[in-house]
Order: structure tokens, then sequence, then C-alpha cells
């Protein structure tokens, strides 16, 4: 009998025709490897068809499926090329091991006001510079949730750190997102955008305000968990895959059950927490003072440091 074909396709798949891999790729998955990971239910429910020819897909897409191990050297190694990009804080770089990382995602979050859009601001500015100078020699993304971004900012900012802010505005792709949809649909398809504006930074703010908006109640809560759980999961593969940084800001609430200490909580609970690589807490001081907290770092203490926002940028 002549061997079966490898599946490299998802119409390859047993059970998925063409109609099935477009509502597939349309949701996300559109790759073997996503099919392979994927529960019967969800897939049953994404393409249409029933739970046993969602496992046959499945167990097709695992078998074709190949996991490549390595050593803890090797990847050591790799890491000889992750890049930081300077906050403008010497205090804050020192705070999180010398700068915003590049193959990470890292979540700021906080009140109205605490300096969340002002250090987006600052990364897509400072990413422009030079390694040796604090930078990436790359452009910036900036996905817009909340109608927040200003030009004129980053030309204010782009002047204090030496760059021309005609070519600094040039060089920030931005994208005003109005809908759940809106957004996750442009991280899925940033690939090519990536390569050709040579974008070394991803900005998200705010990850998840639109979430909030249109899922509302315990009955959506599951829905919502799910989508952004797989739009937070792509942007750590965007990082990953082309060695960008990534910088999402976050909405807090209170939480009730604290009946001692700081009930400000982040917006996306467990999802969130488990995805992001890096989480910095940012809240208001006197005056112009923000005070910024590390709280979760797989390489660095917790701790805190004091930054000023200026009209110069962060510092």
């Amino acid at each position: 009998m002549p061997k079966e074909k490898t599946p490299r396709e998802l119409e390859d798949l047993p059970g998925i025709g063409p109609t099935s891999a477009e509502k597939l790729r349309a949701a996300g998955i559109d790759t073997i490897e996503k099919v392979a990971a994927s529960f019967p239910a969800n897939l049953s429910d994404t393409c249409g068809i029933s739970q046993d020819a969602a496992k046959k897909a499945i167990e097709a897409a695992r078998e074709a499926t190949t996991i490549n191990y390595e050593t803890a050297k090797s990847i050591l190694k790799r890491r000889e090329d992750i890049g930081r990009i300077s906050t403008g804080s010497k205090d804050l770089d020192e705070l999180i091991g010398g700068g915003i990382e590049t193959d990470a995602v890292t979540e700021v979050y906080g009140r109205f006001a605490s300096g969340k859009t002002q250090l987006g601001f600052q990364l897509a500015v400072n990413v422009q510079l030079q390694r040796k100078e604090g930078g990436l020699g790359g452009a910036a993304l900036f996905l817009d949730t909340e109608g927040t971004f200003r030009p004129e900012r980053i030309v204010s900012i782009a002047k204090s750190a030496g760059i021309d802010p005609d070519t600094a505005v040039e060089n920030i792709v931005v994208v005003r997102a109005q809908n759940t949809d809106q957004q996750v649909l442009t991280i899925e398809r940033v690939d090519k955008l990536i390569q050709e504006k040579n974008i070394k930074l991803i900005i998200v703010d705010s990850l998840t305000s639109l979430f909030r908006a249109e899922f509302l109640g315990r009955g959506a809560l599951n829905e919502r968990q799910q989508k952004l759980n797989a739009h937070i999961h792509r942007l750590a593969l965007l990082a990953n895959k082309h060695n960008l940084a990534v910088f999402v800001t976050n909405q807090v609430m209170d939480n009730p059950g604290m009946l001692f200490g700081d009930p400000t909580t982040p917006i996306g609970g467990n999802v969130l927490a488990h995805a992001a690589t890096t989480m910095l807490y940012l809240r208001k001081g006197k005056e112009d003072k923000r005070i910024v907290r590390l709280v979760d770092s797989p390489n660095m203490p917790e701790g805190e440091c004091i930054i000023k926002i200026t009209t110069d940028g962060i510092r």
C-alpha cells in the first residue's frame, strides 16, 4: 500500500475541506501545529464539523507535528541576540534588566492617567535609536484601541531624543481598532508588515479595553477569555518568531475581596498573568512622578523605582 501523505496544509487533514479550512484561518488557527494544540469541542464549533471529525483531524495534525528539542546551552546562546529598548529612565531600565526585552511580552497596568500610554510613546521613539543608544534601529506598530495616540507627543519626545521628528512619525505605523475583531485581525495579518517596515516593537494600547466593552456580564466571560487568550499568545508568537518586543497596556479594576493592601487588579486574570513575560504596575505619585513596581519577571527580583513624565518624555 502506498504511504499516506503527511499533512502540510489544513486541507490535507481528514474532515477539513476548503470551507472548514477558511473558517479555521479566520479564527487564527492557520497551521497544522495550531490544530494539533486545539480541543475537539473548540475545533468543532469553529469550523462546523462533528466532534468525532475534529478528533480525527487533531490526531492527524499531532502525528504530522514534530517537537524540536534543544539544550539550555543553545537557548543561552540564542539569548545573546535578545535586544532591549530603553524606557528613558535609567532606574526603570535597571529594574527590568536593561530595558524592554525582545522575544517577550511586557505588560504594564495601572489606573487612568498613570502614565501607561506615555511609556508606550517613549518606547515607540526609543526603538528607532541604534542599539548602542538604547534602541533596536527599527520601527514600531502602535495598535490604538482607545483613540489616545497623539503624533504631537511623538514629535516632542523625538526632538529630545535627537531623532528627526519627520523620521520618527514615519517610522511608527498606527492602526486604530474599533472592535475586537479589528484588533485581533491586525495582529493575525501583521507578519508581512513586520518584514517590510522592519518593525521591532508592537504596542497595544490598551489590550483589554475593547474586550471589556464587547463582552459584558458573566455569561460572556468564557468567550472573552478564550479570544483574549488566543490574541495574547499570537503576540507572544510574533515576539519569538521575529525577535521583537511586545508592549501592552492593561486596564484595572478594584478587587472587592481585597481587605488589606492595594485592591488594584489588572483585567484579564490568569490569561494575561501567565502569558506576559514581565508585568509592571504604574501608579501616580506627587506632581509628575510615577511609581513603577516590577510585579513579575522570569529573571529579575521584585522592586520599585520612581520615574517622571516630562515634556521631553520619560525620565
